[in-house]
């Protein structure tokens, strides 16, 4: 046995409240902050601040966000790209998707261009799907998730380099895709966020969608972006 642990015991409540379920924004006063390390792509940050009458120091990864299309054709299909990813060293099934990595672009605008690049495709109709972070304890990326219909090919075939360059594309029914998430053969989070949420929401009525342009206003970095 080691030595006795001390310290506040969590707050749990009955699960009834008549305020909806939300996160809550939490402002700390962050005494430091400095860049640990600077990588090739995303950097990594550490940060001092004051929680709970503490000194807490924590490092995390720098990321300029991300957003994702689930593109969904008059049959009832979902498109996925296969592509490979080094870290986790898999070739996975994805919705296509891409940083937001260039200065001052809308989300939206973004979205439909990685539509676009990975897959030769454009929409007319888009509506805002799901918002999600995909590791906040160790990352501040978050990802924003949209549905594309009205889906018909670019006039333009876009030229693909580096792990894009053998990239799979094919129209899975909705409902294989689900069985695939809930069998475990497929890990995308935004594949499997998507998907799970569409569903949500075809039961539920296409008209509880969200307008594409939806203030994004959780993203810390997209500044005067997250108003329009």
């Amino acid at each position: 046995m080691g030595d006795e642990q001390h310290g506040t015991a969590p707050v749990t409540t009955d699960g009834h409240s008549d305020t909806p379920l939300s996160d809550d924004r939490a402002d700390v006063t962050v005494v430091s902050s400095e860049t640990a390390f600077t990588g090739k792509v995303w950097n990594i940050r550490r940060d001092v601040f004051e929680y709970s009458g503490e000194s807490i120091t924590r490092e995390y990864m720098e990321h300029t966000g991300a957003v994702a299309v689930l593109a969904l054709d008059d049959e009832d299909r979902v498109l996925l790209i296969k592509q490979y990813r080094h870290p986790v060293r898999v070739r996975e099934w994805e919705i296509p998707a891409g940083l937001l990595d260039i200065e001052g672009e809308d989300p939206l605008v973004a979205a439909q261009r990685e539509l676009a690049e990975e897959a030769d495709l454009e929409a007319s109709e888009w509506h805002l799907l799901s918002e999600f972070a995909s590791s906040p304890g160790g990352s501040d990326e978050l990802i924003r998730v949209y549905l594309a219909r009205g889906v018909t090919a670019t006039e333009e075939a876009f030229e693909r380099t580096e792990e894009e360059a053998d990239i799979e594309v094919r129209w899975v029914p909705l409902d294989d895709v689900v069985d695939a998430v809930l069998a475990h053969r497929v890990q995308n989070p935004s594949l499997t966020i998507g998907v799970l949420t569409l569903l949500a929401v075809k039961e539920r009525g296409l008209d509880t969608l969200a307008d594409a342009r939806t203030p994004w206003t959780r993203h810390p970095k997209l500044g005067d972006s997250a108003d329009r």
